[in-house]
Formats: C-alpha cells, sequence, structure tokens
C-alpha cells in the first residue's frame, strides 16, 4: 500500500510542534510585558486635571507641607484631596483674576466640588492604608517619587503588586526616621551623612513610632540626648536635638547608622513591623 504521507511530513510535524511552542512563549513574554507597561499601569502617564496644579511651585517653591492638603494622610486609609476651600484660603487673596483658576472660582461660588482625575488609582479590592505606612517610616516619595519636582502630577512606580511586595519582603530598604516622613529629599545614611538614632520603652497607648528618635547631627559627647519624652508634640515634629527642646528627665543612647540596611533593621525591630510570615492573610491587603 503507498504511503499516504511524504517521509518529510515527519520534520514538518515536528518543526510545527516547535514553531507552537515558540509561538506561546513568546506571546507569553509579550502579555507579561504588555500588563508591566505604562500602557496597563499608566506610570509616568500625566493626567488630564481642570486645573493643572503644580507640585513643584507649592511644594518645592511656596514650601507647602504635603499635611496642609492631604490632611487625612496621617490619620485615615486615604491621603485625601482638598476642598475647594484649601485653595481659596490663598488665591481669595492672590491669582484672584488667573483664567487657570476658574474652575476654582466656579467651584467656591456654586458649591460644586471640582472633579479631580485621580493618579494613583488602586482596584477596588485593593485596601490599602495611608495611615499605617506613614506612621509606620514609609516617606511620601517613597510610593509618590519626587512630588516636590513635578509641575504635572504623574504615577512614579507602577504600584502592582508585584512592587508592592518587593517592599513588604524587606521593608527596610524603604524605612526612614519619622520625622523625615514629609522630606522629599531624604537620602539613605552613608559614612559622610551618618543618622543617630536611639530608642526609649514602649508606652500603652503610644505609637511605637514615637518610641524612636533620630538625629542628624552628632549627639552630645557619650551618645547621650535628652529622648522623646519632652518631644514637640506630634507624631512627625521636628527631631529633638534639631529642634533644640528643653532638657528632658530620661536619656537615651544613641547609636550610629552609616547604611540603610543597619537603619532599617533597627527601625524595623522598634517599629514592630510585621514579617512576611506574619503577612499571613490576603484580607491585609485585599477586601
Amino acid at each position: 500500500m503507498a504511503q499516504i504521507f511524504d517521509r518529510s511530513s515527519n520534520a514538518l510535524a515536528r518543526m510545527s510542534l516547535v514553531l507552537t511552542g515558540l509561538i506561546v512563549i513568546a506571546l507569553g513574554v509579550t502579555l507579561d510585558q504588555l500588563q508591566r507597561s505604562p500602557w496597563v499601569t499608566r506610570q509616568g502617564q500625566r493626567a488630564e486635571q481642570p486645573v493643572p496644579f503644580s507640585h513643584k511651585h507649592h511644594v518645592q517653591g511656596l514650601g507647602l507641607q504635603c499635611q496642609y492638603c492631604h490632611t487625612s494622610v496621617e490619620k485615615s486609609s486615604y491621603a485625601g484631596i482638598p476642598p475647594t476651600k484649601t485653595c481659596i484660603n490663598c488665591h481669595a487673596q492672590i491669582w484672584t483674576n488667573a483664567d487657570l483658576l476658574e474652575p476654582v472660582r466656579d467651584s467656591w461660588a456654586t458649591g460644586k466640588s471640582i472633579v479631580w482625575t485621580k493618579v494613583h488609582d488602586l482596584p477596588d479590592y485593593v485596601y490599602f492604608n495611608h495611615e499605617i505606612h506613614v506612621n509606620k517610616g514609609i516617606g511620601c516619595s517613597s510610593c509618590h517619587g519626587r512630588v516636590d519636582e513635578m509641575p504635572i502630577m504623574y504615577q512614579q512606580n507602577t504600584l502592582q503588586m508585584e512592587w508592592c511586595l518587593n517592599c513588604h519582603r524587606n521593608p527596610g530598604k524603604n524605612l526612614r526616621p519619622t520625622s523625615q516622613i514629609y522630606n522629599m529629599a531624604w537620602t539613605e545614611p552613608s559614612e559622610l551623612k551618618p543618622v543617630w538614632c536611639a530608642s526609649t520603652p514602649d508606652k500603652d497607648g503610644v505609637p511605637t513610632a514615637q518610641s524612636v528618635n533620630c538625629t542628624m547631627q552628632e549627639p552630645a559627647a557619650g551618645g547621650q540626648l535628652a529622648s522623646l519624652s519632652g518631644a514637640p508634640v506630634g507624631l512627625h515634629a521636628q527631631m529633638v536635638s534639631d529642634a533644640g527642646g528643653p532638657p528632658m528627665p530620661v536619656s537615651a543612647v544613641y547609636t550610629k547608622y552609616t547604611s540603610q540596611e543597619a537603619l532599617g533593621k533597627f527601625l524595623v525591630a522598634q517599629y514592630h513591623i510585621r514579617t512576611p510570615r506574619e503577612l499571613s492573610s490576603c484580607e491585609v491587603c485585599h477586601r
């Protein structure tokens, strides 16, 4: 009986299987890169806003602190968008006839909120709590980038799960003294720019972060400086030594840190940061 298929059919069959495998692999790699691309994550994209608000002008130029507009960032799960009154506090006196600010004046006159386009927009099933991150030593620039250098706000990072997990697997690399949370220019410790930190015993009802005091100025001889017991009121007040606070009854021994790794390990322990093994519930991040 004559052969139905030529001998070359075997080679063609093998080649087709190889090509199919390569196509599947290429398709997988393409989809993987696509879901990480700015087209999906919106990383680096500048959203169209009703008012071209410049963070660079207001933060770097005028010296406004983050909390002036984002009032709930330390005590709520969300940072909050400032009401029109926050804008009018200044713009009732300056730039009162600027065309760019017409939506602000119209909002103030009619009582209708300005509809801003959300830049850092997480999926509805993701629960991110601003309060816990800010009060555990994560600076604004760690997630949002150098906002003080952005004329138009954009998303600095991908905000994808792998980005969150990279931090939670080793949170120490991003921790800083809570007094430096809003310092956009904060840089990690080095031999040339060391950081001295001390801790006092935890107290019931007092956030663990308030038991840590850090300074960029070398403490007095013997490594003794006043502890946080007499620090200025507020979690993110200036450092005691920088503010020149009054003498305090309890002293603390300061330790010098010249690397982010060493400082991070200290802050992880003092801030009581949960380890990846302790984050066993999906409900920590997912609703």
